[in-house]
């Protein structure tokens, strides 16, 4: 039987090509909470075959300790796809990255792969969101979750290629993409999946990465996705939970826990008004901040 993972951090998700062997060794010390282990637009056509026998090797040997391990596989429509999906299952990562997803049929061929082949249900699928047809289609793709059965556990905005395909503008604010992007969010939100935000390609750029981190956090978005290790310790800064709502959170759901409490749908707590919802809101605050404090032991 397929179950839900648990609750894990995705602040900070780093790209890491995997036709570089020295990248992915150094990715075992990087405080990152996921890592793409990328065989599609990151890797040469010539690389493709020593990419994805390096993913291989780095998944199953292991030593990433914490780290959420997802391998980003080439579409089926690639001369690499087929292979690249072999591969991905029977690696076993935590997750397997499916591009250009477009409908909840591209995500039913690979999760019937998975178990056909009795892959334990913490291989999750995660689904890349960059083409127009999966905005228009958002709402159906992310439905695809209520099927446990279907692994779907992470939405992956990808911006560059969805500026390609729509001709959008990629300027600060990203005013032509917010209508995409929230789109993206409510359906996440709606069946139940984590939402990684898109890339911040100016590395020189440290004050904009900063600000679209926290558009990104104000839009909904439970992380963002990385090009180089020198954006995870301020990603991570930025959606980190900040202890004051942490401590908030645990307030509420103490609360409710009281008996006096159990079959109530709003309560007062110092004073403010809260409802059931903030304290099914707070207890995933809680877990992930709990998770994070975990790793520290």
């Amino acid at each position: 039987m397929v179950t839900k993972a648990p609750i894990r951090p995705r602040r900070s998700v780093l790209y890491m090509p995997g036709s570089n062997a020295r990248a992915l060794e150094k990715a075992k010390t990087l405080d990152v909470d996921a890592l793409i282990l990328d065989l599609e637009d990151a890797v040469a056509p010539d690389a493709k075959g020593t990419a994805r026998d390096q993913v291989r090797e780095a998944v199953g040997s292991g030593g990433y300790g914490h780290r959420e391990l997802v391998i980003r596989v080439n579409g089926f429509s690639t001369p690499w796809g087929a292979e690249d999906l072999d591969m991905a299952i029977a690696a076993r990562p935590d997750a397997i990255l499916l591009p250009k997803v477009s409908s909840p049929a591209d995500l039913d061929r690979v999760a019937h792969r998975l178990n056909a082949a009795r892959v334990p249900g913490t291989t999750r699928i995660w689904a890349m969101m960059e083409t127009p047809l999966a905005m228009l289609n958002a709402g159906a793709i992310a439905a695809a979750a209520a099927n446990p059965e279907t692994r779907l556990d992470c939405f992956v905005m990808g911006t560059n290629d969805l500026a390609k395909e729509t001709r959008a503008a990629l300027v600060p604010g990203r005013a032509p993409m917010r209508a995409w992007l929230a789109t993206c969010v409510a359906a996440a939100r709606a069946y139940g999946i984590d939402i990684i935000d898109g890339v911040w390609n100016h590395l020189d750029d440290d004050e904009g990465f900063a600000t679209e981190c926290r558009e990104g956090i104000e839009a909904g978005m439970d992380g963002k996705t990385l090009i180089h290790p020198r954006q995870i310790a301020p990603c991570n800064a930025a959606f980190t939970p900040a202890a004051d709502d942490i401590a908030w959170a645990r307030r509420i759901i103490a609360e409710f826990e009281r008996p006096e409490n159990a079959a109530r749908g709003a309560i007062q707590v110092d004073g403010r008004m809260v409802e059931r919802l903030h304290a099914e809101m707070g207890a995933r605050l809680v877990a992930i901040a709990d998770a994070l404090a975990a790793r520290d032991m």
